[in-house]
């Protein structure tokens, strides 16, 4: 028996490969196909069964792509609905991969139709439970996601207790949890950045499961839940109605354009550049009206987070040799209109003698002399700008700094910054195409700020909310 976890960190996701005795099983596969395929090939295996724990809306599945390329059946839980060919599997229902059993256990609370996985090993004992949404280790799935109708988040968060509780912690403390998610995931709150873990460990540990009443757990689970991203809707659908063929969003996006022909292109379509360098290379130089992701943090979340329209074309300018990556990678969470990258990357937009824009930035020292002469904008979440945050700033987290740039006076000059300077990019790149153009980057974010020991910090609230 091989059960091997493909973990991938930009989206805290982890898909799993299962095989025994020549047949295997996939579940919550990303939306490239080959690292499965590869796998099975390495084993002479047939993938049998693509399983699904749910409808997911933090990125785009490749069970129809994998379906298609494998002649595996897809398998949902109870109350799935689907416009494609599925298996919508009855709870205990059971499943043969070579001379293992897997059984359904249907789990709703995170969303309807969420299943967890229960793994039975060839002697017949429980070896492994895959959760999805419905437990991670340190966590449970939020239940807001899923609201339909008269259904609140309440209902949904009852029905997660009744799940857990009638379905998962009866199993075998030594039986073993595998996750969708980890730290980093917007489908939970409390995440660890440990991807598997015992259940025995998890029902002493994890704060979800010490709830000594349904009430109880309803609270815990419902407080502190921030907005879900704007693009969950839309991926939840691709999963459920389908989508463009990998294979063909990959051929699409990966065409190199030259400068005039990337030029010509965005004035074309309409086309949002997109650039995937890192921040400090981005503020020397850039494409003007550019808007800064870097591919090397959270990329594909805040891409969806950030560009509210999946069907906008993009145009790409990317660190040479990391140009198929990032088609990939935007396609992972359902933006899959990429028009092509620069060929040669941002120095030969340079060669051409194209227009270039740039973006100030200083030091923290240099922060530490100017700053009372500006406004200091913190894009850094509401928790940890609470913590602790520079005097008299103002906190535009992020992900809503779209609805608030009114608030932003124009004559001042703007000092932007966040934990490390991966977000500030991000927020300085978007104000500067909004035509702000008095920006400047705090290099190295709060924790640089706080190491010159010349600005004073604050907090907003104490641990149990009240001012200090």
């Amino acid at each position: 028996m091989i059960i091997e976890q493909l973990y991938t960190g930009c989206l805290a996701q982890g898909a799993y490969y299962i095989e025994s005795d020549g047949e295997a099983a996939v579940i919550d596969p990303l939306r490239e196909t080959a690292p499965y395929l590869k796998k099975a090939e390495q084993h002479r295996a047939r993938i049998k069964y693509v399983f699904e724990t749910h409808f997911h809306a933090d990125f785009v599945s490749g069970h129809i792509d994998l379906a298609q390329k494998t002649g595996a059946t897809i398998v949902y839980g109870p109350n799935a609905q689907t416009t494609f060919a599925s298996h919508h599997a009855r709870n205990g229902e059971v499943f043969s991969v070579g001379k293992i059993t897997i059984k359904a256990l249907h789990t709703p609370g995170h969303t309807l139709e969420s299943t967890t996985y229960l793994l039975i090993d060839e002697a017949g004992k429980n070896h492994a439970i895959f959760t999805g949404d419905t437990l991670f280790i340190g966590d449970v799935g939020r239940p807001d996601l899923a609201i339909k109708g008269n259904l609140t988040e309440h209902d949904l968060a009852g029905m997660l207790y009744d799940s857990l509780h009638n379905q998962i912690m009866p199993l075998e403390d030594d039986v073993i949890v595998y996750p969708a998610h980890g730290a980093g995931s917007a489908c939970g709150k409390n995440m660890s950045k440990e991807t598997t873990d015992t259940l025995g460990n998890q029902k002493r540990f994890n704060y979800a499961l010490q709830a000594k009443s349904k009430d109880e757990f309803i609270k815990a689970v419902l407080d502190g839940l921030t907005k879900a991203p704007a693009y969950f809707a839309e991926n939840a659908r691709l999963n459920k109605e389908g989508y463009e063929a990998i294979d063909k969003v990959m051929e699409r996006g990966h065409q190199a354009l030259s400068p005039e022909a990337f030029e010509a292109a965005v004035n074309e379509t309409g086309a949002l550049v997109l650039d995937v360098r890192d921040a400090p290379e981005f503020a020397k130089g850039f494409i003007p009206n550019s808007i800064n992701i870097g591919l090397h943090g959270q990329f594909a979340p805040w891409v969806g987070a950030l560009i509210p329209d999946l069907k906008q074309p993009i145009a790409l300018v990317t660190p040479v040799g990391q140009e198929e990556e990032t088609v990939l990678r935007l396609a992972r969470v359902g933006y899959d209109h990429s028009i092509g990258y620069l060929e040669g990357g941002f120095s030969s937009w340079q060669k051409a003698g194209k227009e270039v824009d740039d973006i100030a930035s200083v030091s923290a020292e240099e922060f530490a002399r100017l700053y009372r002469k500006g406004t200091v904008i913190d894009v850094r979440r509401p928790d940890e700008f609470a913590l602790e945050h520079v005097q008299h700033a103002e906190n535009l987290p992020l992900d809503n700094l779209n609805d608030h740039m009114a608030e932003i006076d124009k004559k001042k000059p703007v000092y932007i910054h966040c934990a490390g300077g991966y977000r500030s990019m991000v927020a300085a790149s978007i104000l500067k195409a909004r035509g702000f153009d008095n920006l400047i980057n705090v290099e190295g974010g709060m924790g640089a700020i706080k190491q010159t020991n010349q600005v004073p910090v604050e907090r907003t609230h104490g641990p149990a909310g009240a001012p200090v």
